[in-house]
């Protein structure tokens, strides 16, 4: 219940202000070592390490190309140090589906789809061509309909943890 308390701060930091603070996100990877070590010593310490590890290479080249924010990388990994790398694997899938339903309904809400489709489409031709999408592309565009990843994010692992605590998952 630690990592949902703390994803959901961190979500709710996202949603109101479109960032996640260092401050945040660096207590919380410490925290989650911390944690682990304490409920099971090194095993613990070495599942939050490979945790942390796994989210931050993982989402690093989304980082890279500008498609995802520093904060939200940097609250994954955290999540990761948290949850040890199994479960942060399940965690960030389900926060991928939540992302793209609410993508889904922004596109649809702002009238966007036609927009959206042709930038699919020059996605896919310099992903076959090997090259870096236009600035247009990236979190970069001013005009870009942008999806607070950490929102997702917590939406994820607060019914992750919910369905944990009851037995359900």
């Amino acid at each position: 219940m630690l990592a949902a308390a703390f994803a959901a701060t961190a979500g709710w930091s996202d949603w109101r202000s479109r960032r996640i603070p260092n401050w945040l996100t660096v207590s919380g990877l410490l925290l989650g070592i911390a944690a682990n070590s304490l409920a099971t010593g090194w095993l613990g310490a070495k599942s939050s390490l490979l945790g942390a590890g796994l989210g931050l290479i993982v989402l690093l080249p989304f980082v890279l190309l500008r498609s995802l924010g520093a904060g939200d990388w940097k609250l994954v990994g955290a999540v990761g140090a948290f949850l040890g790398p199994g479960q942060l694997l399940t965690v960030l899938l389900g926060a991928i589906l939540v992302a793209g339903l609410m993508a889904v309904v922004l596109i649809i809400w702002k009238k966007r789809v036609g927009q959206t489709l042709r930038n699919l489409g020059k996605m896919l031709a310099a992903f076959l061509t090997f090259h870096l999408p236009d600035r247009e592309l990236t979190l970069e565009n001013p005009e870009a309909l942008k999806i607070p990843f950490g929102v997702a994010v917590a939406v994820t692992v607060v019914v992750y943890s919910a369905r944990r605590a009851w037995g359900v998952w």
